[in-house]
């Protein structure tokens, strides 16, 4: 069965545009003018995987994602799609929970690259549990466990500490990061990667625990015990 995608864009030419496109290689396509008719039908019928403009009329993009995760939506793939260029914009998408974030205009190779890999991601695996020291990640529930505290996490949270528990002790680069967790490069000035390292510290040290994930000044981070 093809995948199916909620097309989400207020400019009729370039919903017709990736409706079609999708449509030709295998896709189901579903659309939306409006952040509202797109809340609703994600929520009445939750489709495989959403393509989701920020400027929206009735409710914005970030909105709409925020919403979605707060209604148990927390593993559809949402793919970002603006024009906006700002790094403060994409920090907002993915703090919204959006899994991804392409800026316009796009080519459609890179579009598709990039809608393969989510819902490649999104397939089901045979859930594990990571332990490293006393902490724990669950990749069933996707939450994680510090000695007796159980803490929740987002989804770039997620895959960002999944990343340090699939390699303990090595150190990890900035570009290895970007790459593995965004997909994509936020550029030198961005502080993407320290923004979501501090929210992963502010879980996994609750409760005055000791530091496991370290600064490697200059080079990255790795998770280890002092």
């Amino acid at each position: 069965m093809s995948a199916r995608i909620l097309v989400v864009e207020d400019e009729e030419r370039i919903r017709v545009f990736l409706q079609r496109g999708l449509g030709f290689e295998g896709y189901e396509v579903e659309t939306a003018p409006d952040g509202k008719k797109a809340l609703e039908m994600a929520l009445n019928r939750p489709p495989d995987l959403v393509l989701l403009d920020i400027m929206l009329p009735e409710m914005s993009g970030i909105e709409v994602c925020r919403r979605l995760r707060e209604n148990g939506q927390t593993e559809l793939p949402i793919l970002m799609l603006t024009a906006k260029e700002g790094i403060e914009d994409r920090v907002a998408g993915l703090d919204a929970g959006a899994d991804d974030y392409l800026v316009k205009p796009f080519s459609f190779e890179e579009l598709l690259a990039r809608v393969r890999a989510l819902l490649r991601r999104a397939q089901p695996s045979q859930p594990q549990v990571y332990r490293f020291a006393d902490l724990e990640l669950d990749t069933g529930t996707r939450r994680g466990r510090r000695g007796e505290i159980m803490f929740d996490l987002t989804a770039k949270e997620y895959e960002l500490l999944e990343l340090f528990m699939r390699h303990p002790r090595q150190v990890l680069t900035r570009d290895v990061i970007f790459d593995r967790v965004w997909n994509y490069d936020f550029g030198g000035e961005s502080n993407i990667i320290e923004v979501y390292v501090r929210y992963l510290r502010q879980k996994t040290e609750a409760g005055k625990q000791p530091r496991l994930i370290h600064t490697v000044r200059g080079v990255g981070y790795v998770l280890r015990e002092e």
